[in-house]
C-alpha cells in the first residue's frame, strides 16, 4: 500500500504539472495539448480500431525480429566465448559494432531487401542480436568454472554438462541481455515504422506528426511506453523473480 501511494502521488504530481503548463499556455494548445485531449486521442484511436491494428502489426514484428536475433544470438555468443580464435577476432568486432545505432543498418536494407517489411525486421534483428551475443558471452565467460568442474566430476559431459550446468548458472547474465535485446528491438521497430510508412506504431505517430496533431503523437508515445512496461513486467521480470527464488536470494512466500 505504502509503495501504491507513492505511485499515486508521484503520477498525480506529474498530471497535474502538465495540467498547469497546459492552462498557461506557453505553448499553443496543438503544439502542448492538455490530458484530456490525450486521453480523447487514446480513446478515439481504440475505438475506430487504428490502435489495435497498429499494435498487433508492430508486435508481430518486433516477435518476429526478436526471436531470430535471439536464436543466432545464443550461437553467435556461445560460440565466441568457447574459441579462443574467435574470442581474439570476432569479439572486439563486435563491442565495437554495439556502439553503431540500429538505424545505422537501415539504408543497408532498404539496398538488400527493398522498401518492404523484410528491410524493417532486419533493422529489429540488428538491433537486437549484438545485445543477446554479448550477453551469452559474458554469460559464458563469468560462469565460475568450479561449477563445471564441480559437474564433470559428478559424470556430465558434452551436451548434458551444456544444458544442466552451464545453461542454469550462465541465466541470470542471459536474461539480463535478453532484457535488453527486447528493449533494443523495440526501439529499433518504431524508428524503421517512422522511417517507412507503412501499418504499425511507428506509422500512426507519424501521422500525428503530419496532420499537426500532438495528441495523437503523445497518445502513441504513451502506448508504446506502456507495451514495453507490460512486456518487461510480465515476461522479464517474471523470469528474474523464479531465478532469484531458485537461485536463494529472496524469501519464499
Amino acid at each position: 500500500m505504502k509503495r501504491l501511494g507513492k505511485h499515486a502521488i508521484f503520477y498525480a504530481a506529474l498530471l497535474g504539472s502538465w495540467s498547469l503548463l497546459a492552462a498557461l499556455k506557453i505553448w499553443p494548445p496543438y503544439l502542448f495539448p492538455t490530458p484530456k485531449g490525450v486521453m480523447e486521442a487514446l480513446y478515439a484511436g481504440f475505438q475506430d480500431h487504428s490502435f489495435w491494428i497498429a499494435i498487433v502489426v508492430s508486435m508481430r514484428r518486433v516477435v518476429i525480429g526478436y526471436a531470430i536475433s535471439v536464436v543466432a544470438g545464443t550461437v553467435l555468443g556461445l560460440g565466441v566465448a568457447s574459441n579462443e580464435f574467435l574470442e581474439e577476432t570476432m569479439g572486439g568486432l563486435l563491442v565495437s559494432l554495439q556502439s553503431l545505432p540500429s538505424i545505422c543498418w537501415w539504408p543497408l536494407a532498404l539496398l538488400w531487401f527493398g522498401l518492404n517489411q523484410n528491410a524493417i525486421l532486419f533493422v529489429v534483428f540488428m538491433g537486437s542480436l549484438l545485445s543477446v551475443t554479448m550477453a551469452m558471452e559474458d554469460g559464458r565467460k563469468q560462469m565460475p568454472k568450479i561449477y563445471a568442474m564441480a559437474g564433470r566430476n559428478l559424470g556430465a559431459h558434452g551436451f548434458r554438462l551444456f544444458w544442466y550446468v552451464l545453461l542454469p548458472a550462465s541465466l541470470p547474465f542471459i536474461v539480463s541481455g535478453l532484457k535488453q535485446g527486447w528493449a533494443f528491438a523495440w526501439r529499433s521497430l518504431i524508428t524503421a515504422e517512422m522511417l517507412y510508412m507503412s501499418l504499425g506504431l511507428g506509422q500512426v505517430l507519424m501521422m500525428g506528426r503530419e496532420l499537426n496533431d500532438m495528441s495523437q503523437v503523445i497518445a502513441v508515445m504513451i502506448l508504446i511506453i506502456a507495451i514495453g512496461y507490460v512486456v518487461d513486467g510480465l515476461v522479464f521480470k517474471t523470469i528474474e523473480r523464479r531465478l532469484q527464488h531458485q537461485w536463494g536470494l529472496t524469501s519464499a512466500t
